[in-house]
């Protein structure tokens, strides 16, 4: 079983934004930080989680019973509902739908921040690596 954390940071609403990506299984703790465009907080949020089952398409880690923890109630809430009427989170929503059916098994859950600091880091080392940039 793999866990898999989950965040994003955004400074500004929008604004230049970050994500974090912390998978633990068995003999395996990855850490990965990556730039995201300039977005809303949740749609880094929404764009984060996409990045992340990409990611672990791209490993073949697809038939491994995953749980996905987020500190997003809007992301969570939205996969679980497999709905939502925000026009701005219909693309990625839609986006993430067809990367899901792929998985055995994967369960988004919600995690309070509190639970949630290794991604909550990673995620603001993506967001300086994005204003880092953005000062070239």
């Amino acid at each position: 079983m793999l866990k898999v954390f989950i965040d994003a940071s955004t400074k500004g609403n929008p604004g230049p934004s970050g994500g974090g990506l912390l998978i633990v299984g068995d003999n395996l703790h990855e850490q990965h930080t990556f730039v995201l465009p300039i977005l809303t907080n949740h749609q880094a949020e929404f764009a984060t989680m996409h990045y992340a089952l990409e990611f672990l398409l791209a490993k073949e880690w697809q038939d491994q019973t995953i749980m996905l923890y987020t500190d997003s109630k809007v992301v969570a809430q939205t996969i679980d509902k497999n709905y939502t009427n925000n026009p701005a989170f219909r693309e990625y929503l839609a986006a993430i739908q067809e990367l899901l059916p792929h998985f055995s098994l994967l369960i988004v859950q919600w995690i309070p921040e509190s639970q949630n600091k290794g991604a909550d880091h990673l995620a603001r080392q993506g967001l300086a690596k994005a204003l880092k940039s953005q000062n070239r």
